[in-house]
């Protein structure tokens, strides 16, 4: 920004800030608007610029205060962005990818196929969108608290553009997001760790779902390449750049009889207590266990609760901090792992997937 008012427009380089803060604070897009900033320099910016946020293609509202937005992206495909209020906090998920190009067994968002990468530009417009319908203001009446990067698509493999929408998320020109409250959740590709270490200083969360290499392979296909002991390897080193006393949180997705078993989860627990020592410090892991989403077509099912409070009791027990994640929007098809925008998609996935369903005469109605 400040290049371009030097350079293109011949103006001072604070004149970004200006701009910047009527776009991110204010939500102006209209340079008409924006009253302290002259009018023969309003003139300039309508002759070599404009502010486009995302089509908001439809929203809907959850009975629980989850929102949902479809934004489109260009002609044939769209993503989803889903707000989530909580108490003293309010989360949006925002997505890195049309689609996703792995293919985790459990998650509707893989069945949908990859197009492409998004853009920084539409990677910040989601939160855009999303602050302007929320009446946030930045540094004021803050209602949207965190950012997760745990949309569609895996974040690392969009990296370039990530991480600078990511820095714009916590610029004081921007939504003014302290670095722990901007997340970045990823399957696993340990290069991209290391380097999002030295890029960035966001929170990390990485969807582990299963404490071994035989189960995780086949519940997360990403683990052939990046076994758990690299990926282990990668989160201590991750932790290691950062002020002692952080942590990772590992998403675990619990799915009936696949990975939701006392076994199991004292496997996880000695994972777990691997990666502290480690480290040589208590917490440095927490774990977050997610029930599983249900979504037409798919072969698991959800963890009684009895179960879930079983596995949760195992790891506190054991003194490894964990948390259960409340279900939220599923009534909008909102929850973790349930999101699907309109892909055109590039690889067979998705037609390969709708046949499945025909198959099993089931409908995929979003």
């Amino acid at each position: 920004m400040e290049r371009f008012f030097a350079e293109t427009l011949g103006e001072k380089r604070f004149r970004a800030h200006q701009v910047m803060k009527w776009i991110y604070h204010q939500h102006v897009t209209d340079f008409g608007q924006m009253t302290d900033v002259g009018k023969a320099l309003r003139a300039k910016l309508e002759a070599h610029a404009e502010v486009r946020p995302p089509l908001v293609q439809f929203d809907k509202p959850s009975t629980d205060g989850t929102h949902k937005w479809l934004l489109g992206m260009d002609s044939g495909n769209a993503i989803e962005t889903v707000f989530i209020p909580d108490k003293g906090r309010g989360t949006l998920c925002v997505s890195s990818q049309v689609g996703c190009g792995l293919n985790c067994q459990f998650c509707s968002t893989a069945t949908q196929g990859f197009n492409r990468n998004l853009s920084t530009a539409e990677i910040i417009g989601q939160v855009w969108v999303a602050s302007k319908h929320l009446g946030n203001k930045t540094h004021l009446h803050r209602k949207l608290t965190n950012v997760v990067m745990m949309g569609m698509g895996e974040p690392l493999l969009n990296f370039d553009n990530v991480v600078r929408a990511m820095s714009l998320m916590r610029d004081d020109l921007g939504f003014g997001l302290a670095n722990k409250r901007v997340t970045l959740s990823t399957a696993g590709l340990v290069p991209m760790i290391d380097r999002l270490g030295e890029a960035s200083d966001v929170s990390l969360a990485v969807s582990l779902h299963a404490p071994n290499d035989e189960l995780r392979t086949q519940l997360v296909p990403l683990n052939k390449k990046y076994p758990i002991e690299e990926l282990m390897g990668a989160c201590v080193r991750y932790l290691q750049r950062r002020r002692k006393g952080e942590s990772i949180t590992f998403e675990y997705t619990l799915m009936k009889g696949v990975n939701d078993t006392p076994e199991i989860a004292r496997q996880l627990v000695r994972l777990m207590k691997q990666f502290s020592n480690q480290l040589q410090y208590s917490d440095a892991a927490k774990v977050n266990l997610i029930p599983f989403n249900p979504f037409p077509g798919t072969r698991f099912e959800r963890s009684g609760e009895t179960e879930i409070r079983a596995f949760q009791k195992i790891l506190l027990d054991a003194g490894v901090l964990t948390m259960v994640r409340r279900t939220r929007g599923d009534d909008i098809d909102a929850a973790c792992g349930q999101l699907k925008g309109q892909v055109m998609d590039r690889t067979r996935r998705q037609s390969e997937f709708k046949r499945k369903l025909e198959q099993q005469g089931v409908s995929d109605a979003a």
